[in-house]
């Protein structure tokens, strides 16, 4: 057993016990990594190092697949495909999961509790944070299986996220001592639907107007985004008060960082469709 190519039904059992001990670490339960790998040696005949190489393997597709993994499985790329399609196998089988940051409490009203605190830092770059060793890897899984439309498909994803972006406004004003600027954030989107070019309408405490477009994923802070040609040519006309403000980490501990028009000069963008027209 031991060198030899892990079966379907030992990268199965191995991803469902990977998933379940995600599921405990994102709730705050305890486990005990060790019991849990010496179960899965009695029922795959695996030795410990063999198993946990495997947890790191699944750490590293959830990566590129822009999920959260498991903190202390650091990501290994040089994995079994067969694994990687045991992971989307699970994943397809249990669409709650992709869609569990909106199963929480929502978000307290503001002006009754301080929402989740949102860290807002500077944007990844090649100069304060050079590309990983493996972004070729990760990126490639993302493409495989089309992460940034998925993102983007996932209403209530989204729609948690531009929440979390509203409160933090209003409480940023509010703590600026604009109270009065706090009262008139909006959330466009679901007040007026998609179309406006940008998800909320805020301000800056000197009262200049600010209109912000959320992306949200609970992936690293590279996972791949989409980006309509409505928000890219509102974020020209409105270039002086337009951003993008991208929400990673969603599931576990919010993140963010903001980028500013010309989108270009931050991100490559990649057209993905056409208008087609008869002639």
């Amino acid at each position: 057993m031991a060198g030899s190519e892990w079966s379907d039904e030992e990268n199965a059992a191995v991803v469902a016990d990977y998933f379940a001990m995600l599921a405990m670490e994102l709730a705050g339960q305890p486990f005990i990594k060790a019991e849990r790998n010496r179960a899965l040696q009695g029922l795959t005949g695996r030795g410990r190092g063999s198993i946990e190489y495997k947890h790191q393997n699944i750490s590293a597709i959830l990566k590129g697949l822009g999920e959260a993994w498991i903190d202390g499985y650091k990501p290994a790329f040089n994995y079994q495909r067969g694994l990687e399609a045991a992971v989307v196998a699970w994943l397809e089988a249990h669409p709650e999961w992709l869609a569990r940051s909106s199963s929480d409490t929502p978000f307290p009203a503001a002006g009754m509790h301080e929402p989740p605190s949102l860290w807002i830092g500077p944007a990844p770059t090649l100069s304060n944070n050079p590309d990983p060793v493996e972004l070729r890897e990760t990126m490639a899984v993302a493409r495989r299986y089309d992460v940034a439309e998925r993102d983007a498909r996932n209403r209530a994803l989204g729609r948690r996220g531009e929440e979390l972006v509203v409160q933090h406004e209003r409480q940023s004003l509010i703590r600026s001592g604009r109270g009065d600027l706090a009262e008139r954030v909006r959330w466009v989107s679901d007040l007026d639907g998609d179309g406006a070019g940008f998800d909320v309408a805020s301000f800056l405490p000197n009262g200049r107007e600010r209109v912000i477009e959320v992306k949200t994923t609970n992936g690293w802070e590279r996972t791949p985004f989409h980006i309509s040609a409505n928000e890219l040519s509102v974020s020209k006309e409105r270039r002086s008060d337009w951003c993008l403000l991208r929400l990673w980490n969603f599931s576990r501990e919010p993140k963010a960082f903001e980028l500013y028009p010309p989108l270009d000069t931050h991100v490559a963008l990649t057209p993905t469709s056409f208008l087609a027209t008869v002639r």
